[in-house]
């Protein structure tokens, strides 16, 4: 046989290890607690269809009270009035002013040269004194010739008047065996061509006063007429002096001095510093909720003011609507133009109202429906939405008071029933 060590074999006697034992029973009994405190998580897991971690989601609490609809945006301020003035007649600018000068309105601002318009008024006015001497020349013609047909009636009517007492006196010495019947009928004869004679004086005084009082008035209407001309031209040549239309600043020069402008070029803008309004832009899902006349508010300085919706361009330009507020009351003195202030608009103000937080929810579900959070489970829920401000949204059913729903993030929940939301 051949040897081996089993003669050097020897039993070890184990001794039992009792803190072996309660540590190896305590762990047990612990895996078994965590196990059990986990089961209920794990089956709501289990139950979801996707599981979404929580940072990258946004949660909010539904809440009731006072809900408040308005629009906050950063507006600037302008001219309500900023009227561009242009060159009525083309020549050589001299500008009196420089940009940011105060003005008074009728002010001159700047002159323009034009020598053509000058020199055209001036021979319209010789034109108009010389068809003023023509009216006064044909009056004095009138006046004349209206004499001489009155002399030549007036001869008419003594030659008539002498003609009926000779042939009274003819007729007289006829009945009395005086005279003869010869010279009664030359006396006769005589009388009718006196009276043929002052019908036709008579009747060229009527006609021929007619035709000078219509050749006066030709010559009056004819100087009239030439006198609108010569009006209209020195209204141009008054233009030449260029006047400001409004109390205010000057704006912006558009030419340099001695420049040679045509006609309705641009010279300068004015800025009517009594009349400033403030400009924002509003996005185009509240401009429709915009109206004429709507308070709000504006701020800046330090100070605010109360303000009112003048007007609402009916264009959306870049997804937004441009709107103008006025002050209420007199115009702050201490704003200029451009100048940045905050504008705020109150669209609508109601209290007890069930409202939440606003999210992307709104806009990717369309209001339809929200997810419910309980125990780390997101439940999709059909709720009704109403009105919407800037920071919160009107929730008219479905949702209760206490609810915490998600409200940015959904997204990612692939539109499913339940989702879980891991930490």
């Amino acid at each position: 046989m051949i040897r081996d060590t089993s003669a050097q074999d020897r039993l070890v006697e184990v001794k039992p290890n009792r803190k072996r034992r309660l540590l190896l029973i305590g762990g047990g009994v612990a895996a078994l607690l965590v196990l059990g405190l986990l089961a209920p998580s794990a089956m709501r897991l289990f139950s979801a269809d996707a599981s979404v971690s929580s940072s990258r989601l946004a949660f909010a609490t539904v809440e009731r009270g006072p809900f408040v609809r308005d629009i906050a945006a950063e507006g600037k301020v302008v001219a309500a009035n900023s009227p561009t003035l242009y060159a009525t007649y083309g020549g050589a600018v001299t500008l009196k002013v420089h940009a940011g000068d105060s003005v008074k309105k009728g002010q001159v601002l700047a002159v323009i040269d034009s020598p053509e318009l000058t020199s055209k008024l001036a021979q319209e006015q010789s034109k108009a004194d010389a068809m003023q001497v023509d009216y006064l020349q044909a009056q004095v013609d009138a006046r004349s010739k209206r004499g001489e047909l009155e002399k030549a009636y007036d001869n008419a009517r003594i030659d008539e008047k002498s003609a009926e007492t000779n042939l009274s006196r003819e007729q007289k010495a006829f009945d009395a065996g005086a005279g003869t019947g010869v010279a009664v009928d030359q006396a006769k004869d005589a009388l009718e061509k006196a009276r043929i004679a002052l019908a036709h004086a008579k009747a060229d005084l009527g006609m021929n006063e007619d035709s000078l009082r219509f050749n006066v008035q030709s010559k009056k209407l004819a100087h009239d007429n030439q006198m609108l001309v010569v009006k209209d031209l020195q209204r141009q040549v008054d233009d030449l002096d260029v006047k400001s239309p409004v109390d205010g600043q000057v704006g912006q020069l558009f030419v340099a001095e001695r420049a040679t402008v045509a006609k309705d070029a641009q010279l300068l803008s004015v800025i009517d510093l009594t009349a400033l309004e403030v400009e924002m832009k509003v996005p185009e899902s509240f401009a429709r909720d915009l109206g004429i006349g709507m308070s709000g508010e504006i701020t800046g300085n330090g100070n605010t003011w109360k303000g009112l919706v003048s007007a609402i361009s009916p264009e959306v330009v870049n997804g937004e609507v441009a709107a103008r507020l006025r002050f209420e009351g007199a115009t702050p003195r201490q704003l200029r133009q451009n100048q940045r202030l905050s504008v705020r608009i109150l669209l609508d103000k109601r209290d007890n109202v069930l409202t939440v937080q606003r999210g992307s929810f709104v806009d990717e579900s369309g209001g339809n429906y929200a997810y419910v959070v309980h125990d780390g489970i997101a439940e999709k829920k059909p709720i009704r939405v109403g009105a919407s401000s800037i920071d919160k949204v009107e929730i008219l059913d479905g949702l209760k008071e206490g609810d915490r729903i998600v409200i940015s993030g959904t997204d990612s929940f692939k539109d499913a029933a339940r989702v879980a939301i891991s930490n």
